[in-house]
């Protein structure tokens, strides 16, 4: 599954995920929020895409129509109201094993800077806590155990034929223009794939 593969996954899930749409010409972007913008492939090198992230509408149409110069016809262009990460992480899903990673604020602490606040494994019966087992509360964990379980559900068959299945998240709020933190927070899945 790629990432394209994965957009659409997450929208038939029942994560809560970002509320994600895609692109078309007369997409209007509302000028009180911020955006994120994403690229996704439907063949070849999925990696680092192209992406704004935080832009204004004005950014956001801008770069939006820029891709739609750049892409295939059968790649997509998909964009959703930017928010604000004060944890996120990684979950790593095998048949028999979960690893939960996680990172104060933005997920590219822990991808691009390697930086963990924990990591969980469940292995059987056995849990495992590297680093600080406070990080994550009690609610907060049960949380994220809950939509593992979810994933095992959806996911049996690729599990069973040895694949995983890795997901993006944060425990996030909604922004304002100003990039300040709007509402209560909760998790938001943004990326899944199996590999």
């Amino acid at each position: 599954m790629n990432k394209l593969q994965g957009f659409y996954a997450l929208a038939k899930s029942n994560l809560p995920a970002v509320p994600w749409k895609k692109y078309e010409d007369d997409t209007v972007f509302d000028p009180d929020i911020l955006w994120t913008v994403r690229s996704a492939v439907a063949k070849g090198e999925d990696l680092n895409l192209p992406r704004k992230i935080g832009v204004n509408a004005k950014e956001a149409k801008a770069f939006a129509q820029e891709l739609k110069g750049i892409l295939k016809p059968d790649d997509i262009i998909i964009y959703y109201p930017y928010f604000i990460a004060l944890k996120s992480g990684v979950i790593d899903i095998s048949e028999h094993r979960t690893a939960i990673e996680a990172v104060k604020a933005d997920l590219w602490n822990l991808v691009t800077k390697n930086q963990k606040d924990v990591t969980v494994i469940f292995e059987e019966e056995d849990v495992k806590i590297f680093g600080d087992e406070h990080f994550l509360t009690q609610g907060e964990m049960i949380e994220l155990v809950d939509y593992c379980s979810v994933m095992k559900r959806q996911f049996q068959s690729e599990l069973a034929k040895g694949k995983n299945v890795l997901l993006e998240w944060s425990y996030a709020c909604k922004s304002d223009i100003n990039k300040q933190p709007v509402g209560e927070a909760g998790f938001v899945f943004y990326e899944i794939r199996t590999v």
